[in-house]
């Protein structure tokens, strides 16, 4: 297992580093001030990016549970764990950066008033109890069940995210996902690209890392559960054997 999830993985780096370095390029030297909030407003390019790709990987980490659900594998099930638990990591990461934009830009520090910041915090408080549930199961199979099933039952409710800040009437957040690009000039949607990129191969990269690390800490306890298991049978063996 390992082999397979740590395959391509010092080019997927490389690249994940290159994307990451000309994102933060572009953002600094290339996309202009916005010219209501300032410089402030350069944070959008690290919060927004934050929060799709932490959404994307919650959806990522349903699919795995229905595909460990339908096939048993357990390989699905750890995609899944990783996924949702690299995603919570990138949810707070964009709770906390939305929260430093929402100060300079609003002066204050949250508002229940704006949709899409109170939908994702319903979405990441809801995926903040899979762990929670998950470990406190002790036997595996169940574990891995009960864990998939919630995985596909909380992915369900990612989209209404999206649709909250589609539906919503007043909005703050700029709707970068529409077919004109919103508001944004082509340097800025240029840039806002290249950041979303970065942020999903950042993303990807450390799926696999974490995939090819808990793939080998699993490897070596079976190593280890069975180097025991042939030292007490070579225990028993010898002190059943006659002695001359």
């Amino acid at each position: 297992m390992n082999a397979v999830f740590g395959r391509g993985l010092r080019t997927l780096s490389l690249l994940t580093a290159a994307l990451l370095v000309g994102a933060f390029a572009l953002v600094f030297f290339y996309a202009p001030n916005d010219a209501d909030q300032g410089f402030i407003q350069k944070i959008f390019y690290l919060h927004v990016p934050l929060a799709i790709v932490a959404l994307g990987g919650f959806v990522a980490g349903g699919v795995y549970g229905i595909r460990y659900l339908r096939t048993g594998d357990r390989l699905h099930d750890l995609r899944s764990y990783v996924a949702i638990h690299l995603s919570l990591i990138l949810a707070v990461g964009a709770l906390v950066t939305g929260s430093i934009w929402a100060r300079g830009s609003w002066g204050v520090w949250w508002t229940w008033d704006e949709p899409t910041l109170v939908s994702f915090l319903i979405v990441f408080l809801l995926y903040a109890c899979y762990q929670p549930l998950r470990f406190s199961i002790e036997d595996p199979e169940r574990q891995a069940r009960y864990a998939a099933v919630f995985s596909v039952i909380a992915g369900a409710f990612v989209p209404l995210n999206f649709m909250a800040v589609r539906m919503a009437q007043a909005y703050v957040h700029p709707r970068v996902l529409s077919t004109t690009g919103g508001s944004m000039p082509g340097s800025m949607r240029l840039t806002f690209a290249v950041a979303v990129l970065a942020m999903a191969l950042l993303f990807v990269t450390l799926w696999k890392y974490e995939l090819a690390s808990k793939s080998a800490t699993f490897r070596l306890r079976a190593l280890k559960r069975r180097l025991a298991g042939d030292e007490e049978l070579w225990t028993t063996r010898r002190s059943a054997a006659p002695t001359l």
